[in-house]
């Protein structure tokens, strides 16, 4: 089970850090396009800001998981360094893993509420016509994968990950 958990969690790595580094890619793209044909050309092509902005969302969020995974998300190492007692280390990990939890927990059920509003009334793009569901679903995929690894940072009491073990 756990060679099985651990392939998932390897595709799932992936899977992330590729669609941060193609919503980087887009992102640097569009603007990058936006001020040349903005500033050189005297062009204003209609939906190239909103696709930027979606590509914004997914990088910030896709950025969120993988600080997660690497238990990057809240790094505060003054107290760490100061505790000499293995057994107050381990409280104080499992302290910062709750804490993670609650938040990420609580990340989960805004999401959930601005994707059921979403759903409820949906809306659109002014240019493109694209739904901002499709921004909105980064932010609940980056809640429940934020969750997932806060919930897994309780359960192993490690708050703190080599990022060479990911790859």
């Amino acid at each position: 089970m756990s060679s099985l958990l651990s392939v998932f969690h390897l595709w799932v790595s992936r899977l992330i850090n590729a669609v941060a580094i193609i919503t980087s890619v887009v992102l640097v793209g569009m603007v990058f396009f936006m001020v040349i044909s903005r500033y050189v050309f005297n062009w204003s092509i209609i939906g190239m800001d909103e696709i930027a902005l979606i590509s914004a969302m997914w990088l910030y969020m896709s950025g969120a998981v993988i600080a997660s995974r690497r238990s990057e998300h809240l790094v505060v190492d003054f107290l760490p360094q100061r505790i000499s007692s293995p057994a107050l280390l381990k409280i104080h990990q499992r302290l910062i893993a709750m804490i993670m939890l609650l938040t990420s927990g609580f990340f989960v059920f805004l999401a959930w509420k601005l994707l059921g509003f979403s759903l409820r009334l949906p809306q659109y793009t002014p240019g493109l016509k694209l739904p901002e569901l499709i921004a909105k679903s980064a932010v609940m995929l980056a809640s429940v994968g934020c969750f997932l690894y806060a919930l897994r940072d309780l359960l192993t009491g490690k708050t703190c990950h080599n990022p060479q073990e990911e790859e």
